[in-house]
């Protein structure tokens, strides 16, 4: 199973959107159309911490983490190396490992209020559909996904509609 742990700050707040059960949702998407989506239904505990937060923060972590001295919708802390990724697969599969019990931490989202806000009215969709794409993108990066070239992100761009697909929500891309 995974859990899905939420803080975030006042900002997030207001228009009575339940944020918890949406990044439970969207986060699941994201790993039922991967290949760890036997992470769905394990027994084992999978985690990873969305923090909705402000556009401050993301910029103060954008800048320290990565060298990029501005803020940006979302950032995605992956805590596994490609290896334990590949031995996740392998629970996922099925196949025995010693550490089938326990609990795997995939990483942390953060997400920036104010620029969700202003993209999601840019493109017009409301705000709870815009962090629910920008939460399957990051989900998929803490899975190992990237688009660094064209070929990746084409892939990454797939998964992403079709987790977007089902949960009811639109291609963000079209």
């Amino acid at each position: 199973m995974v859990e899905v742990e939420l803080d975030q700050t006042e900002n997030w707040d207001g228009g009575g959107n339940d944020w918890q059960n949406l990044a439970k949702s969207a986060i699941a998407a994201a790993v039922q159309v991967s290949p760890f989506s036997g992470l769905n239904g394990m027994a084992r505990t999978t985690s990873l911490s969305v923090n909705l937060s402000d556009n401050d923060e993301v910029h103060a972590l954008n800048r320290q983490w990565r060298g990029k001295d501005r803020p940006t919708n979302i950032l995605s802390f992956p805590m596994l190396e490609p290896e334990e990724l590949q031995e996740l697969l392998a629970l996922c599969d099925g196949e025995p490992s010693d550490t089938e019990s326990g609990e795997t931490l995939l990483g942390d989202l953060i997400l920036a209020h104010k620029i969700c806000a202003a993209e999601a009215e840019e493109k017009g969709v409301p705000l709870p559909q815009h962090v629910s794409h920008l939460l399957v993108h990051g989900t998929l990066h803490l899975l190992g996904y990237d688009h660094i070239d064209d070929a990746q992100g084409d892939e990454m761009e797939a998964l992403e509609v079709k987790a977007l697909a089902s949960l009811g929500l639109p291609n963000p891309y079209d």
